[in-house]
């Protein structure tokens, strides 16, 4: 069965789906993207990445292209018109299409909406299999990283070079002060070499991770205690544990750094606690669902 994407308003088979030349988005990366987690037919943390979305189109000063309740109900059929239970979901909102110009068009308009899904496995029944190598990389990327914009392109370099070395992700770092920011596509964490847990705190160089969120929520009720405290490459270098978190990433354990071991280079205790606190929130949000 071929693949249906949601294009400005009609379910198309995604072979045949197409967008206007000059959609901005095109033209200048003006414009906004979420990616959901589906899980059992359910959609993780939905209200999170809607929040961030609307948060993302008002900074950048770009209307919702409907009603919230209405891009629930598209999220929903073409989840059921392709079929699937386990995926990811992800939408796009740009400025529309108009003459290429760089300022913003001088008559208002509609935002441009896309929206596609695929199949993914689900939730990992292990940790133990489920961590990976990353490499440092120096953060090229613009100024509001707060904002889920299309412009990716720093970080898809990045994570080819991760790529290119065997790693599953590239960990940013400011090249002035070498501290650490986040991941090319997700939030990076430590266990600090005094057992604590380290994310850096959000500013304009970090994005408002969705799964971050969730996690360090659930954290708040079992009792552990997280520090929203920068680090620098070399407190990376020395901490008992690392991780990532994203919509894709779910909790996934960093086993070495640029061909180091990280602590004793197998997955740690507190990350292995992580990884089953996030597995119960997902099984729980489909409880709270039904």
């Amino acid at each position: 069965m071929s693949r249906i994407a949601y294009v400005n308003g009609r379910y198309r088979p995604q072979s045949e789906a197409s967008v206007n030349i000059e959609d901005r988005g095109y033209q200048f990366g003006d414009g906004i993207y979420e990616v959901v987690h589906l899980h059992a037919g359910m959609f993780i943390d939905e209200d999170r990445h809607l929040d961030r979305l609307e948060r993302s189109l008002r900074e950048i000063r770009l209307p919702m292209p409907m009603a919230r309740e209405a891009l629930r109900l598209v999220l929903r059929e073409l989840a059921r018109r392709n079929r699937v239970t386990e995926g990811l979901l992800y939408m796009q909102v740009t400025r529309g299409v108009s003459r290429r110009d760089h300022a913003f068009p001088k008559r208002p308009v509609p935002p441009a909406l896309v929206v596609t899904v695929k199949r993914i496995p689900p939730y990992p029944a292990s940790v133990d299999n489920w961590g990976g190598a990353a490499i440092t990389q120096p953060d090229l990327r613009w100024a509001r990283c707060d904002i889920k914009t299309v412009n990716l392109l720093p970080n898809c370099l990045a994570r080819q070079a991760a790529r290119e070395q065997g790693a599953i992700e590239a960990v940013l770092f400011d090249p002035d002060t070498l501290m650490v920011t986040e991941g090319a596509a997700t939030s990076f964490w430590i266990v600090d070499e005094e057992g604590v847990i380290r994310t850096p705190p959000l500013d304009h160089a970090i994005l408002p991770g969705c799964t971050r969120a969730a996690l360090l929520a659930e954290l708040g009720e079992s009792g552990l205690v997280v520090e929203h405290r920068p680090f620098s490459l070399d407190e990376m270098r020395r901490a008992r544990e690392a991780f990532i978190t994203s919509a894709t990433s779910f909790v996934k354990p960093i086993l070495r750094i640029d061909g180091a071991a990280v602590g004793d280079g197998a997955v740690g205790p507190v990350v292995r606690r992580l990884f089953d606190i996030f597995a119960r929130h997902v099984q729980g949000g489909l409880k709270n669902a039904a």
